[in-house]
């Protein structure tokens, strides 16, 4: 399998970037990651837990996936070892730096080989996966918007209500240097096939329904990454919204 790779960040409405992101695919036939995080905490917080999160992350994998012969079998392994470590890098920044204390990332980090797609996330980044028709997120969310939206399901709450409920970007699980919550891993890989598009990306992104994006992946499946990624860009810069977050998304076509 071959890749078609490209990714854009903005900081949005905010005044600063706490995302970050880093992409390495050796070869275009893979294996390959993304690693992105989504800080939150503040300025000279949120951006530099997702900077340290990110840094640690992918020296792991670089050392792992292509220093070391690497089966698949042990590439889960892998990436929870290297969620831990990069957790325990934010506790001890957080130790000799007091006044970051109560910083913290979301981290996604999904990896491509032997056409198989694995991945690690704590937190509300999205992985999306489009097979050719359909797009869904292959990850949990660890928000409050998953139990928000089963109230619309029940008719407790209306759609649009549930949309912009205040409480839905609430995280139950975030990389802090404490205990890890929740993590989504070990899970099966989904085997990927020409025509497949993933799509790693901070919340941000979801500014834009997830019938929107769908709507546009569709209409540029045929396009380059690059294509694809301005066309998200460009909805989103369309919306006009005055809170629109950070958003950092990377599009990797599997050709």
């Amino acid at each position: 399998m071959m890749y078609d790779i490209a990714a854009a960040a903005s900081k949005g409405r905010r005044d600063y970037q706490e995302d970050a992101v880093a992409i390495d695919f050796q070869e275009h036939d893979g294996p390959g990651f993304v690693v992105l995080a989504d800080g939150m905490g503040g300025h000279e917080a949120g951006d530099v837990a997702s900077r340290i999160v990110v840094s640690e992350f992918a020296d792991i994998l670089k050392e792992r996936l292509y220093d070391e012969p690497c089966e698949v079998s042990s590439i889960p392994e892998i990436l929870k070892q290297a969620t831990i470590a990069a957790n325990a890098s934010i506790a001890s920044y957080v130790a000799r730096n007091r006044d970051v204390a109560g910083m913290g990332t979301t981290l996604l980090a999904p990896v491509l080989a032997n056409g198989h797609l694995y991945w690690v996330s704590v937190g509300d980044s999205p992985l999306f996966l489009f097979d050719g028709e359909n797009l869904r997120q292959v990850n949990e969310d660890h928000s409050l918007a998953p139990q928000i939206d089963l109230m619309v399901k029940s008719g407790m709450l209306d759609a649009e209500t549930a949309r912009h409920h205040p409480d839905r970007n609430c995280l139950t699980s975030v990389l802090m240097g404490r205990e890890i919550a929740k993590m989504d891993c070990n899970k099966p890989p989904l085997e990927l096939r020409p025509g497949n598009i993933v799509i790693v990306s901070s919340d941000g992104l979801q500014f834009l329904s997830n019938q929107e994006i769908q709507d546009i992946v569709k209409k540029h499946r045929d396009c380059r990454s690059s294509e694809l990624v301005d066309a998200l860009m460009q909805a989103v810069e369309d919306l006009g919204d005055p809170d629109q977050d950070n958003i950092s998304f990377a599009v990797i076509k599997v050709k």
